[in-house]
């Protein structure tokens, strides 16, 4: 029963330390999170960490929030104003879009409303995006439509139109279009390069950059978005744009995970992931966009509109569980139970050495009183019949005795009661005129004359 035990213990052992893989609904295709998720993969499983990620491609991030929402991942990549799952919980911000409109100087656009019978140039082919564009347009009473084919734009009306990077210095020179808006990372080289282009075609080579206004309640309106702020002097040039903090609102690429996630293991993705995070930034520069997201308090970040796994505020608070702390439960039942097994093993043990002894107790009862028996019996074929009874009775002992080792004062107490026994049964032959059972004892003992017996 101890090697029962020790098995299990070590079964258990194993079970809990394997590694845990998780299915990762990675998306958008040609986005930068697919390759940054990879990157984190390899580095886990490079590291033997007890954490595995297996991805699964999807085409859009709709799809991938479809997969969580659906059971099919434990973690996805989600774009909140694009589709929410019911049961997806923040662990982390991946890429952080901001909303901001780069417009040369000279076109006279500095704000929403000054867009009004203008033509908007977007890089993005993502529907999604076209989609918060249209919401933020409305949102200053305007009306947005997908380019207009020559002509003076509609009053009241923002055409949008599509244009490629390489295109857009020579659109906004001759312009074909009044401004450009950016959902992009402020941070990256792309967003850089946009607010270059749009210096250079100003005639003085200043743009005006301004992000969507009344943040407050356009996070209101559209909760899936968040609040961005784009820093004072992040842009090159002479002088550094934008002169002060521009306030907007913008999209997130996040690392979500289903709520029944456990909290160690939800722990223990977000740990590793900002811990690896300079060495994944090697393999692929969207790692330095990962960042945490924001909140004031525990209760905040889980009561958010975008709420936090709890799993992923232990680590933002330094109070992830031991090994002990989190397997205390199962770590106190195996106690219990292996004690509970240990209890039941003894008891059976002390019930079967209780057995064994009282079945050799009983037989050596029965020789005893067999040679009490014996002392008066005259019948030789009753006598035979006992020498029989003691021979079977001392086998049984012997079987006992071979089977497990007996307490070695029952053992004595048998030895003594079979060789009495064979004695008396002897003599009592040997005195009928039956020699064919002697001990030693008999032996030393003189035989008396059958006319002199009192027997």
């Amino acid at each position: 029963m101890p090697a029962l035990i020790a098995v299990a213990a070590v079964g258990a052992y194993l079970y809990l330390t394997h590694p845990t893989t998780l299915v990762v609904a990675v998306a958008p295709k040609g986005g930068s999170e697919p390759a940054l998720l990879r990157a984190y993969a390899d580095a886990l499983a490079g590291s033997k960490a007890a954490i595995r990620l297996r991805l699964v491609p999807y085409g859009g991030v709709r799809e991938s929030a479809e997969a969580l929402r659906d059971g099919k991942a434990d973690l996805a990549v989600v774009r909140p104003d694009v589709l929410m799952p019911r049961n997806a919980l923040t662990l982390a911000i991946l890429r952080e879009q901001a909303t901001l409109v780069v417009a040369p100087l000279q076109s006279g656009i500095d704000g929403f409303p000054a867009l009004a019978g203008k033509r908007l140039g977007i890089l993005a082919p993502r529907k999604a995006d076209h989609e918060l564009v249209r919401n933020l347009v409305e949102r200053h009473g305007l009306s947005l439509v997908d380019g207009v084919p020559g002509g003076p734009v509609p009053a009241g009306t923002v055409a949008l139109v599509p244009v490629e990077e390489a295109d857009l210095g020579r659109a906004l020179s001759d312009g074909r279009i009044g401004a450009v808006i950016l959902l992009t990372t402020p941070t990256s080289p792309a967003a850089r390069r946009l607010v270059g282009i749009g210096r250079d075609a100003d005639a003085g080579a200043a743009v005006t950059l301004f992000g969507a206004s009344h943040v407050a309640s356009t996070l209101a309106r559209m909760p899936r978005l968040q609040a961005v702020t784009v820093p004072a002097g992040l842009f090159d040039g002479a002088p550094l744009l934008p002169a002060e903090d521009i306030p907007t609102v913008g999209a997130s690429y996040r690392l979500m995970a289903r709520a029944t996630l456990s909290r160690s293991v939800a722990a223990e993705v977000t740990q590793h992931l900002f811990e690896m995070r300079a060495a994944l930034a090697e393999a692929t520069p969207a790692a330095d966009d990962v960042t945490h997201p924001a909140y004031d308090t525990t209760v905040g970040a889980t009561s958010a509109r975008l709420p936090i796994h709890p799993g992923a505020i232990d680590y933002y608070e330094r109070e992830q569980e031991s090994f002990i702390e989190r397997y205390e439960s199962w770590i106190y039942l195996v106690a219990i139970f292996g004690g509970g097994l240990g209890s039941v093993a003894a008891w059976f043990r002390q019930r079967i050495g209780r057995i064994r002894r009282e079945r050799i107790e009983v037989a050596t009862l029965r020789l005893l009183e067999i040679r009490s028996n014996a002392r008066g019996e005259t019948d030789r074929s009753k006598l035979e019949a006992m020498a029989g009874e003691i021979d079977d009775l001392a086998a049984s002992v012997a079987r006992h005795a071979m089977r497990r080792a007996a307490e070695p004062h029952t053992m004595a107490a048998a030895a003594l009661a079979v060789d009495a026994a064979r004695s008396t049964v002897a003599r009592r032959l040997v005195r009928h005129g039956e020699t064919g059972i002697a001990t030693a004892a008999d032996q030393s003992e003189p035989v008396q004359p059958r006319n002199g017996e009192g027997g």
